[in-house]
């Protein structure tokens, strides 16, 4: 092979050479029994026809793509959010491993979580014996000062109790028992990410809080809770702490994994860094109130707060873009009684001055996006506000009071006629609409590259580009470091929508003597 020390390639271009292209010519015809390229392209522009999307979305036995994770996963991040917090899936190895690597390949970082590996035989008898041996050596290998513990489906087919083994642990002394082990059962087979998130962290707020609820008294500590829900990007974390500050108000939020998911690169590895203390988890019942950054996926969260903690959660939008943003920090001082201060004003001001330089180039422009219910509703609201159309609206796993919801948004604005909300549905549904009525581009995650491949196959003028926001970002790296969530977030979703506008624009009219009259220096 052509590789040497001296000149290491990766596999683009090195897979171009001649020597690797007849290499993979005898594996095509050797072993892959490929169909003439004739019917491959025959069947692949059928794909792209109405009538295709016709039979693609009467299918029910079949998902492609679902645009979501399983409930474990969501577990695992909010436990991360918790100081000294070990989270720990009972359920097989491999499941664990997926969950790793999945955060590893967004947050470019080590994510410690741990497994009981149950196999055939906890199958058949059950995994009270790996839930023994697995609490008593986490804590002795790993010394954390709590372990989180939810399931994956495995456990959840055979009936695990978690409950009761967790209890057994402690009565045969495999752990001390005020060892903090909170748990949440969370199964893969129903839900998502995001209801294993909302799952765990009722878990945790229970444990620490339900049946210690006498001496609490809502508002006695002055301070102002914030449920963030499943959220991957860090700066948000720092963005709601950074508002909180400006208007003096005492913000906590329940649980932060921003510092254990960014720690540097010093020499030092960090199993736990920051996250929210277990005294502060104990402690929110007697804060002014409790604000749900993502409603649409805390559920368990909003019921547990409202009738255990006794506040009266206000009834907020996810705080993406100008007015959802207005009506959180107007919400915020109303209920602390702190003005909205002086640097959040410029900062309001800035935004607006962004939108008035930027509507022009995505006034009119037709916007494909799918997601996280809350994320791709506060997304919408923000394009609408910028005079963006959206076309096609996707979320997997919303329910049809979020569709129904979405649709008024749509109504309430001459940007949103037209649209199409579509729950239930997958990336291959999206895939269809993005052929069969074209949106000038699609915004998601990583794996909505695939869906603009395949547009440009068709040809250049059927190219749906991607802009990447959302969960996961496999593909580029330190986007999980930016911010969405108020003006600042905003502004950076603004900067990273209109600059692949003009981005594409520029590809589309640099063509020499044909395009380029409008190939400018100033847009």
């Amino acid at each position: 092979m052509s590789q040497s020390v001296d000149n290491i390639k990766p596999s683009y271009p090195l897979f171009l050479e001649d020597e690797y292209q007849d290499m993979l010519a005898k594996k095509r015809d050797n072993f892959e029994e490929k169909h003439p390229q004739t019917k491959i392209d025959e069947v692949f522009e059928w794909t792209t026809t109405q009538e295709y999307q016709e039979l693609n979305f009467q299918r029910e036995a079949l998902t492609v793509n679902p645009a979501k994770a399983c409930q474990p996963l969501g577990s695992v991040l909010c436990a991360l959010g918790f100081e000294k917090t070990l989270p720990y899936v009972h359920g097989s190895q491999g499941c664990v491993a997926y969950f790793r690597t999945y955060f590893n390949r967004h947050f470019k970082e080590p994510v410690s979580c741990v497994s009981d590996s149950m196999t055939e035989d906890a199958a058949v008898f059950g995994g009270q014996k790996n839930m023994f041996d697995g609490l008593e050596n986490a804590k002795a290998l790993y010394k954390p000062e709590m372990i989180a513990v939810s399931t994956t489906c495995m456990a959840e087919v055979i009936g695990d109790d978690l409950n009761a083994f967790i209890n057994n642990a402690k009565k045969e002394g495999h752990i001390e028992q005020e060892f903090p082990t909170p748990f949440a059962h969370t199964p893969s087979f129903v839900g998502s990410h995001t209801t294993g998130w909302d799952n765990m962290f009722e878990g945790i707020a229970r444990y620490f809080t339900l049946n210690y609820m006498e001496d609490k008294v809502v508002g006695s500590n002055g301070k102002l809770n914030f449920v963030p829900g499943f959220e991957t990007y860090l700066g948000n974390f720092r963005v709601i702490k950074r508002m909180m500050a400006d208007m003096d108000v005492d913000a906590c939020l329940l649980s932060d994994p921003s510092e254990v998911l960014d720690t540097p690169a010093d020499g030092k590895f960090r199993m736990y860094e920051g996250g929210t203390t277990l005294a502060e988890i104990k402690d929110a019942p007697n804060a002014l109130n409790t604000i749900l950054l993502q409603p649409w996926q805390l559920v368990k969260t909003k019921k547990f707060t409202e009738n255990t903690w006794k506040h009266d959660v206000p009834k907020l939008n996810i705080p993406m873009g100008l007015e959802w943003t207005d009506e959180l920090l107007m919400k915020v001082s109303e209920i602390t009684g702190k003005p909205i201060g002086k640097a959040l004003e410029l900062e309001r001001g800035r935004l607006v001055d962004m939108m008035t330089d930027s509507h022009t180039w995505l006034h009119g422009k037709k916007f494909a996006l799918y997601g996280d219910a809350d994320f791709v509703m506060g997304l919408t609201k923000f394009l609408l506000e910028l005079g963006a159309e959206p076309i096609h609206i996707l979320c997997h796993h919303a329910n049809k009071r979020w569709k129904k919801a979405m649709e008024a948004i749509l109504e309430s604005s001459p940007y949103g006629a037209g649209c199409e909300v579509h729950i239930g549905k997958d990336l291959w549904h999206m895939r269809s609409l993005c052929f069969t009525n074209k949106p000038d581009f699609l915004i998601g995650n990583s794996y909505g590259k695939e869906i603009s491949r395949d547009t440009l196959y068709k040809g250049k003028e059927f190219e749906v580009p991607l802009i990447r926001l959302g969960f996961p970002i496999f593909d580029r790296h330190h986007l999980h470091r930016q911010t969405t969530l108020g003006y600042e977030g905003a502004m950076q979703m603004l900067t990273t929508i209109v600059n692949a506008v003009l981005d594409r624009l520029d590809d589309e009219t640099r063509g020499m003597q044909t395009t380029d009259f409008n190939y400018d220096l100033v847009r």
